[in-house]
């Protein structure tokens, strides 16, 4: 495995992280159902996920 194969993953566990912390933490006005698929949506996506989070699910 080489170094940016490793630092790509390292990026997408570190941008799954983050959405589930700010699902659960950041982002009150979400229903269960709604916080539930924004973290398969990042578990499943990964970067994207988190970018189309990001930009698409965060409280404002």
């Amino acid at each position: 495995m080489d170094i940016i194969t490793q630092i790509w993953g390292l990026l997408a566990l570190l941008a799954v992280i983050w959405v589930i912390y700010d699902v659960l933490t950041q982002n009150k006005g979400l229903s269960t159902v709604m916080k539930v698929v924004w973290i398969i949506v990042a578990l499943i996506f990964g970067i994207i996920g988190a970018v189309v989070y990001y930009l698409f699910g965060r409280a404002k």
